[in-house]
């Protein structure tokens, strides 16, 4: 079986697959949005790139949320608040369980670490 993260399908195969020009996934990469793995000159995309691209083009198309716009408001909040995503949905979303999707400034959180306490002499 294949797994969600092996990157096997070219920028032709992924084109055809989400009804898409190849330019279309091109724009998306200048813009940051995705990032397809590279070798060499080929670029190359998993189940869960093409998840995550269906998810942008719904928020592009569906919602009417510009790229520059969708590219700003991910710096601030996950996509299924962008959308508002239903439960049943983000169960079966990529993003939702990866930490490579969610936008950085929404990693998981890290305990504070307290200041070490100096040792006295009794």
């Amino acid at each position: 079986m294949i797994s969600q993260d092996e990157a096997i399908f070219t920028i032709g195969m992924t084109a055809k697959i989400l009804g898409v020009h190849q330019r279309t996934l091109r724009n998306y990469e200048d813009s940051g949005l995705i990032q397809p793995s590279r070798k060499g000159k080929w670029r190359y995309y998993s189940m869960r790139d093409i998840k995550w691209i269906e998810c942008l083009r719904e928020m592009i198309h569906e919602h009417g949320i510009s790229v520059n716009a969708v590219k700003k408001l991910l710096s601030y909040t996950p996509c299924w608040n962008i959308i508002d995503c239903p439960f049943e949905k983000r169960q079966r979303c990529s993003a939702f369980f990866s930490n490579t999707l969610v936008p950085s400034k929404i990693k998981k959180l890290t305990p504070l670490s307290r200041p070490k306490r100096k040792k006295v002499a009794v």
